[in-house]
């Protein structure tokens, strides 16, 4: 697959910190859109109560992960907070062949790795109001351990310091307001092809 071809398709990256709220926004955009479909992601790490596997993540064991890794069926993976992340190529290609407009919510090293790959690709940072808000909301997630949440808070940082390679920010501090910039932006680029 040659991944700088214009193609039918508009691609489009959603990337934030962990607890930003990437997840509802983009459960919300494919509520409203039926021209937008999700790229799902496979990851190493366990599922949460409220995940489904093949709707939020195709949920895999890290040996399997890696040997997928080592068959070089992955567009870009990354290894996040001790885990593995990565976009399957096969899916992707279907989903572009569909002629559907694609979203990828990954995290920031995988948003990064998918611009290097996809020339027309624009990709969407979504900021959290503070770091203290962003804590609050992992909190109430109650799915982080100390340890986790520590490392989480160290990778947030470093995320951030990426925000400024994607096309465009939006900060969450308003569900609706952030869905609604999301929307036109989304309608501004694919009117734009």
């Amino acid at each position: 697959m040659s991944g700088n071809k214009k193609s039918a398709s508009r691609l489009f990256v959603i990337s934030g910190p962990s607890g930003v709220g990437k997840g509802t926004v983009v459960q919300e955009l494919l509520r409203l859109r039926a021209d937008l479909v999700i790229s799902v992601s496979y990851t190493s790490r366990r599922p949460r109560a409220d995940e489904v596997d093949g709707v939020n993540y195709y949920f895999i064991d890290r040996p399997d992960f890696e040997a997928r890794i080592a068959r070089d069926e992955f567009l870009e993976y990354a290894q996040v907070h001790r885990n593995y992340y990565g976009t399957s190529r096969a899916k992707v290609q279907e989903l572009l062949a569909s002629g559907k407009n694609v979203l990828f919510e990954v995290d920031v090293q995988g948003g990064v790795n998918l611009k290097k790959k996809f020339a027309d690709l624009r990709s969407i940072f979504v900021l959290p109001p503070s770091e203290e808000e962003l804590v609050k909301r992992m909190q109430t997630r109650g799915s982080e351990t100390p340890e986790t949440m520590g490392i989480r808070l160290a990778t947030m940082r470093q995320e951030l310091a990426l925000a400024d390679n994607y096309d465009y920010q939006i900060m969450n501090e308003d569900l609706n307001a952030c869905i609604g910039a999301l929307n036109k932006i989304i309608d501004a680029e694919i009117k734009g092809k």
